[in-house]
C-alpha cells in the first residue's frame, strides 16, 4: 500500500508540478548523490530516525528515475518503469544465489563461506558480459573506497595475500619509499610527481591492511573526520567565550582547549 500511495504521488506531481515536470535524470543526479552521503551520515551517527528520512528520499529519487524512463522513448527496449526495475533486480538475485536457487541448468552449487559466494559471485559477472573482474568497480567512485572495491574483487579471484603479516610488511616498505623520495629534516626539493605516486602506494597498502583486520577505511577516516570537526568546533566556542579570535591565538593556547575536548 505505501508503495502504491508513493507511485501515485510520483504521477500526480510529475503531471502538475512545474518544478517536478521540469526534472530530468541529469538534473536529479547530484541531488542523488547528496542524498545518499545523507544516508551515509545519518548511518555513521546511529540516527534511526535520520535514516528513516533519508531511505524514504533515496526511495522517492528511485521512482523518479523509473517515472522518467517510462516517459523517455517510444522505443519499447529502451523504455522501462519501476517494475521493470524490481523484476530485474529480483532475476539478479536469483542468478547470482544459484547455492539459494541453483544454477540456470538446475545444478546444486556450493557456496558454506562468505568467500566461495563472493567468489561466486564475481564469476557469474564475468559469464554475464563483464570484460574484466575489476569492470565492476565505477570510475566514479571515491578513491579511498575504490580501492578498497578493488582489493575485495581481485580476492575474489584470488589475488591476495594469505596472511596479514605480510600485508603489513608492505605497508612498511610503502612507508620506507615514500620516505626515501624528501628529507623531512631539511627543507629539500622534491620530486612532487615521484612523492605522489609513493604516498598513493602506501594509502593503497593501508586500505589493503585495513581489509585484512576488518576495518572500513572509508568509516574509519570519516570517523577521524568528525571527531576532529568536534574539537576544532570546541576550540571555537572556548575561544569566543573568553572574547578572543582565533586568529590571534598561539598554537600553543589553542592546543590547550583540544586537549580538554579530548576529555570531553
Amino acid at each position: 500500500m505505501a508503495f502504491d500511495r508513493l507511485l501515485t504521488i510520483m504521477d500526480e506531481l510529475r503531471e502538475q508540478c512545474p518544478w517536478d515536470r521540469k526534472q530530468t535524470m541529469d538534473s536529479l543526479r547530484h541531488l542523488t548523490i547528496e542524498e545518499t552521503y545523507e544516508l551515509s551520515d545519518a548511518i555513521l551517527e546511529n540516527n534511526l530516525p535520520e535514516i528513516r528520512k533519508e531511505l524514504g528520499d533515496i526511495q522517492l529519487h528511485l521512482v523518479f528515475y523509473a517515472k522518467i524512463a517510462s516517459e523517455a522513448s517510444s522505443d519499447t527496449n529502451t523504455r522501462f518503469d519501476i517494475a521493470d526495475v524490481l523484476n530485474g533486480v529480483c532475476d539478479k538475485l536469483i542468478r547470482r544465489h544459484p547455492h539459494i536457487y541453483g544454477d540456470s541448468d538446475g545444478k546444486t552449487v556450493v557456496a558454506d563461506t562468505e568467500e566461495q559466494v563472493k567468489a561466486n559471485w564475481e564469476q557469474l559477472k564475468l559469464k554475464e558480459g563483464n570484460k574484466s573482474v575489476l569492470g565492476g568497480v565505477p570510475g566514479a567512485l571515491p578513491a579511498l573506497v575504490k580501492a578498497m572495491r578493488i582489493q575485495e574483487k581481485a580476492r575474489g579471484s584470488g589475488f591476495d595475500w594469505d596472511e596479514k603479516q605480510q600485508v603489513w610488511a608492505k605497508v612498511e616498505e610503502e612507508m620506507q619509499e615514500f620516505k626515501a623520495e624528501f628529507n623531512a629534516e631539511a627543507d629539500t626539493v622534491i620530486d612532487q610527481q615521484r612523492a605522489e605516486g609513493e604516498f598513493g602506494d602506501l594509502l593503497f597498502s593501508l586500505v589493503n591492511y585495513a581489509r585484512f583486520i576488518d576495518i572500513n577505511p572509508e568509516t574509519a577516516l570519516e570517523r577521524t573526520n568528525k571527531k576532529f570537526i568536534k574539537r576544532f568546533q570546541y576550540i571555537e566556542e572556548q575561544a569566543h567565550a573568553n572574547g578572543k579570535a582565533l586568529s590571534d591565538m598561539t598554537l600553543a593556547e589553542m592546543d590547550v582547549y583540544w586537549n580538554e575536548a579530548k576529555t570531553r
